[in-house]
């Protein structure tokens, strides 16, 4: 939550209004009045204590207006041309001038946009009178010009504009969100920012840089302390490994074989937990195998190999039949025939509910 001032200078009087900032609201929370000897008198009163940041709005009486049709509306690019063209215009050329521009209507052709500005030695004079205050507006703008655009004609612009109170409140809340112009241009432009952030980065950078400093200082003392420190480490993770694994008499890298046995273990243990033998072997037992009979039963994690031999392929077929029964998968892997006139089979299956 911020406050921001907004002071309005007119003919003979200030307006001082002090908003506090919430999201993108903007509450009055300060309201003050202040007669003026002219329109660049700035009483002491100006400066708000609880301020972050001032706005200030020129009325309409000490700018100048120049309306122009240009081709493009983009506000960049106006601004680039504006000199060219008010140095047709103005006595003595664009040099002296501080000057802004907005897009107030289009033709068939081009856009009617209309040129703002103000001698620089006025301007100069306005800002030095705020700086011994301790006031540095953000933004040089016009909430007079801003009424007079809501239905632009010429004539608006002619003073005194006749504002309410109450309008000038809402229209400077308007002017803090988006300035309808902005004469803090080239050699006046607001800087406090821009030299606020460069003292930022200095002081990041400085400290950035004592803390690089003192990483590379611990660095440093971690590396010539700590090498007996690395050598009694290694000692015991090799004394260690040599408890675990006494068997090992090559040791290369302590890490990388312990991986190894880790590895191994798991594999075992896939073997090991995979299937319950005896329950595929009571299983085998219930399945009628007529003539047939099995030399070998592999069992590994849920696979099932089964090696044997039978009177003929067709009873290696039934037994097939016969083993689906009871297991998954059941599938012959190969068959073959006998010097003694038999079929030798491999059959796979795979251990699991039915």
């Amino acid at each position: 939550m911020s406050r921001i001032c907004f002071l309005d200078s007119r003919e003979s009087e200030l307006g001082k209004y002090v908003f506090e900032v919430k999201a993108d609201r903007y509450d009055i929370r300060e309201q003050e009045a202040f007669r003026l000897a002219d329109a660049h008198d700035f009483p002491d009163e100006a400066h708000s204590e609880n301020a972050e940041r001032y706005y200030l709005s020129l009325p309409v009486s000490v700018l100048n207006f120049r309306l122009l049709d240009l081709p493009f509306s983009d506000k960049e690019r106006v601004r680039e041309v504006l000199p060219f063209e008010l140095d047709g215009m103005v006595l003595g050329g664009s040099e002296g001038l501080i000057f802004d521009a907005v897009v107030v209507g289009r033709t068939e052709s081009a856009y009617r946009v209309l040129a703002v500005y103000i001698e620089k030695h006025r301007l100069r004079a306005i800002l030095e009178k705020l700086y011994a205050l301790g006031i540095d507006p953000v933004c040089i703008t016009s909430l007079e010009l801003r009424f007079a655009l809501k239905e632009f004609a010429l004539s608006k612009l002619v003073p005194p504009l006749s504002i309410p109170g109450e309008e000038r409140i809402a229209l400077a809340a308007e002017e803090i969100k988006d300035p309808t112009i902005n004469l803090r241009r080239n050699e006046f432009s607001y800087t406090r920012d821009e030299e606020r952030r460069k003292k930022s980065l200095k002081v990041t950078a400085t400290l950035v840089a004592m803390i690089v400093l003192i990483l590379a200082a611990n660095i440093v003392f971690k590396i010539v302390t700590s090498g007996q420190e690395i050598t009694s480490l290694r000692n015991e993770i090799r004394k260690s490994y040599l408890e675990l694994f006494p068997a090992d008499k090559n040791i290369v890298n302590e890490l990388l074989q312990v991986k190894s046995h880790l590895k191994e273990l798991r594999n075992r243990e896939q073997v090991i937990i995979g299937v319950k033998p005896l329950d595929v072997l009571a299983e085998l037992s219930r399945v009628k195998r007529e003539d047939g009979r099995f030399h070998e039963v592999t069992i590994e994690n849920e696979k099932i190999t089964l090696r044997g031999e039978a009177g003929s392929l067709s009873a290696v077929q039934r037994l097939q039949e016969k083993l689906k029964e009871h297991f998954l998968d059941v599938s012959i892997s190969d068959s073959k025939g006998s010097v003694q006139g038999k079929t030798l089979f491999t059959i796979t299956a795979k251990a699991g509910e039915k």
